[in-house]
């Protein structure tokens, strides 16, 4: 089973008490937050449920290790976080450029995730 990654995209202003507790339960409290998940019936739920706030799909393991080798933090146990904080996208969001024009980032991308997650590192 691949590892499908989420990357939030909208804050937290406006939002409905539900999608704020299933992003709670995903480790993405802040904007620009990035969790890697396995893809559990359970886990593709709530990413369904989320898809008008988030972006997400498949990775790739080369760009998973270049987002753990830059972003990865450790807890003082040693262990890996289970999120990493990214930048804004170098060059903009699609959807906040051209108003209406594009489909934006929001929702499934596929394969199209790795370039939007290297270009947020």
């Amino acid at each position: 089973m691949s590892q499908i990654a989420v990357i939030r995209i909208k804050g937290r202003v406006g939002l409905d008490r539900d999608i704020n507790e299933t992003l709670d339960r995903l480790r993405m409290r802040k904007k620009y937050s990035c969790v890697i998940l396995k893809g559990t019936k359970e886990e593709m739920g709530m990413i369904e449920k989320l898809r008008d706030f988030v972006a997400y799909g498949e990775i790739k393991d080369e760009v998973y290790k270049e987002l753990v080798k830059q972003r990865g933090k450790k807890t003082s146990e040693g262990k890996l976080k289970p999120f990493f904080r990214l930048h804004p996208p170098r060059g903009g969001i699609e959807s906040k450029k051209h108003f209406g024009v594009g489909k934006g980032v929001l929702g499934n991308h596929g394969e199209k995730i790795n370039e939007l997650i290297l270009r947020m590192l």
